[in-house]
């Protein structure tokens, strides 16, 4: 597809021609605004996480912002960091969770409209997720318990134990036994606890253990019923040494007396898999959770399917929706209301209670954290790689669209902001491959400019029509780049069959889609091939590194904690899978894996590297780092390492980002200038 065949849209314009760069800093001044939660009189509750660079640390507060908009009022103090905010079903009480200082979080409660916080909590490995039940008279939340002692008395003597014991081994004969950057044999697991609010009575809802296996995060995991009797919750059906992971509905009394029952064993329905965040129906005789039939691929689409509790039954809702929705709320009339991605977005769904064909409520950007208010409106935060998060509502049929909060308006109207534009090109196999494209300020077509291919990780995922705070395009773009970031064969939000094409074959499509992308905006005439570079995380660090090896057509390389080679890749925390994504096991076919391993090309590798990872990092250990920057520098190839002892697969320290930034950006002005 050349030039004039392609499809190109103007997403966003350029802002603020004429002001200052956006930079790293101002990154870290950007004001993280989280998923508010609506009160019964239509103000919402909203956290923000605002970063001190000379501490390196967030905080996190609560606003009250009204219904309509307008000027925020905070609840908490700067003192201590507020999250999690829950609102009483009366509207007159809050719950949140506070930290002081270096302690674990711990559930607290105050008015609404004003007081002086309680405490409610003094649990040894600290509270998640708290929800009010449905008569305001008690909160659920989960805690961490010890599985040798899973009590909360019995836990915090066994952590005691523990820290005056100079052993610190590790003994496992688990197949999984760490997962991302901590080790999962200390026996930590999630149990649901109820507190009564007028006694202060504290009950474990799972006394007995569940298999809750800690692997996933399990906020968001479990729901209440609306009469208050039962506990809805997902955990892992597996059993040690967990060669096979699975996920199953469970559903326990609230009481803490009776039997949690399975409502989801092997096989129901047929041929499934794994089963996530299950919801009631507003009239409780139903129960909503998410399926996914393949073990073996992460990325296999959610369907959405809904329990008949008196039939016990279980209807799929969504097979034929070539859509995966990755959270979803029930509104009072039954409506589900679902967030999925779609064409490189997250977008908001409504589907009716009985299914059919889910309809979009909003059109651009990257929505999360959805809660519906009972004045009929969904509320949320929107983002997009132009505008930074802020609390956004939308009515049930899509209409009225309202921006709630402005945390970061008078931030960003400080700096120069790229044009965004949507192109559609011909890819792999002549398929059409989406990628978004952002312009430097002051962007001149009659000039030659610099190209940067940032290319999201997964590789299952996007690059997202969001405002990225640390691999944020605008920023990439500020000192005079055109950014490109490619929505290759393997992401998702394009259907099931362009997300699976690519497995057994990483290093295929997606390398044939990067190089089509730039060929395409040679065409342009505003690119200049003497000045471009490939960069990317985890398996956008996979395809740096296989691009190394392919071509020599790029002026330097970015690889940041990506995947060198594929056989060492089996020291990864999670190893399920593996065979179909790489198409063979390291003791059968191998020639299959060897096909498309970056470290067997290594031959080819002429383009200068900087190489950045984590040593906390778990899900591609930091021995990937070290490999390729060892060969490059035996062949005498130019190549730098920055290696964060103190960051696992993300850089998530402010002031380590700063010098990611600062490190990336010196690269590229190297080469590139």
């Amino acid at each position: 597809m050349h030039v004039a065949d392609s499809q190109t849209t103007i997403l966003y314009p350029a802002r603020n021609p004429t002001k200052r760069p956006l930079t790293a800093e101002d990154l870290w001044k950007v004001a993280r605004v989280g998923g508010p939660v609506p009160t019964p009189d239509g103000r919402v509750v909203v956290p923000v996480t605002t970063y001190d660079l000379e501490t390196n640390k967030g905080k996190t507060r609560l606003w009250l912002v009204p219904g309509e908009g307008g000027e925020p009022r905070p609840l908490t103090s700067e003192e201590h960091a507020s999250t999690e905010p829950a609102v009483s079903p009366d509207g007159r009480w809050i719950s949140f969770l506070r930290t002081r200082g270096e302690e674990k979080p711990q559930l607290h409660i105050m008015p609404l409209d004003g007081g002086e916080a309680e405490r409610l909590t003094d649990l040894p490995l600290g509270v998640l997720d708290p929800r009010w039940f449905p008569d305001g008279t008690k909160v659920a939340f989960i805690s961490m318990l010890l599985e040798e002692a899973p009590t909360p008395e019995g836990t915090k003597g066994l952590l005691e134990k523990r820290a005056k014991d100079p052993v610190k081994a590790h003994v496992t004969e688990d197949r999984v036994y760490r997962y991302w950057d901590r080790w999962l044999t200390e026996g930590e697991k999630p149990h649901i606890f109820v507190l009564d609010l007028a006694t202060r009575r504290m009950t474990d809802a799972t006394p007995q253990g569940t298999g809750w296996f800690d692997l996933m995060d399990p906020c968001g995991q479990y729901d209440i019923s609306p009469d208050g009797t039962e506990i809805a919750f997902a955990a892992n059906s597996s059993r040690p040494p967990h060669q096979l992971l699975r996920w199953a509905i469970y559903t326990a009394p609230a009481s803490g007396k009776g039997p949690v029952t399975c409502l989801t064993p092997e096989g129901t329905p047929p041929k499934s898999a794994d089963f996530w965040r299950p919801r009631y129906s507003p009239d409780g005789k139903s129960i909503y959770y998410g399926m996914q039939r393949d073990p073996y691929f992460y990325a296999d689409k959610v369907r959405i399917v809904r329990h008949d509790r008196a039939s016990k039954t279980h209807t799929v809702l969504t097979e034929d929706w070539d859509r995966s929705p990755a959270a979803w709320e029930l509104a009072k009339d039954g409506t589900v209301i679902l967030e999925a991605e779609d064409r490189g977005r997250v977008l908001l769904f409504a589907m009716p209670a009985g299914g059919g064909t889910p309809n979009p409520l909003t059109e651009q950007g990257t929505v999360s954290g959805l809660k519906i208010g009972r004045d009929g409106r969904v509320y949320f935060t929107l983002q997009t790689i132009s505008a930074a998060p802020e609390a956004t509502s939308i009515r049930l049929d899509g209409k009225e669209l309202r921006k709630l909060t402005g945390f970061n308006d008078a931030l960003l109207s400080e700096v120069a902001l790229g044009e965004v534009r949507e192109i559609e090109f011909a890819g792999a196999d002549g398929n059409r491959v989406q990628m978004f494209v952002v312009l430097p300020p002051g962007f001149d077509p009659k000039r030659k400019w610099p190209l940067v291919h940032v290319i999201h990780g997964g590789p299952h995922g996007i690059a997202g029509d969001n405002f990225h705070f640390r691999w944020n395009p605008q920023a990439f773009a500020a000192p005079g780049y055109v950014v490109a970031c490619v929505n290759f064969h393997g992401s998702t939000s394009w259907g099931q069959d362009f997300a699976a094409v690519i497995q057994g074959g990483h290093g295929d499509k997606p390398y044939t889609d990067i190089m089509r992308a730039t060929d395409f905006l040679l065409e342009t005439g505003y690119i200049d091939e003497k000045r471009m570079a490939a960069t990317g995380g985890s398996y956008g660090g996979y395809l740096v590194c296989w691009i190394a090896g392919q071509t020599g057509r790029f002026a330097c390389l970015i690889n940041h904690a990506g995947v060198f080679d594929l056989i060492a890749e089996y020291a990864s925390d999670i190893t399920q899978g593996r065979h179909q994504a790489y198409g063979g096991e390291p003791w059968d076919r191998l020639d299959a894996i060897d096909r498309w391993n970056p470290a067997r090309f290594a031959r080819g590798f002429t383009t200068p590297m900087l190489v950045i990872h984590g040593e906390r990092d778990y899900r591609v250990p930091h021995t990937q780092a070290l490999a390729v920057y060892n060969i490059y520098k035996a062949k005498g190839v130019d190549a730098r390492l920055l290696f964060f002892p103190d960051e696992n697969h993300w850089v998530l320290k402010p002031r380590n980002s700063l010098v990611w930034n600062r490190e990336v950006h010196a690269w590229l002005k190297r080469y590139l200038a």
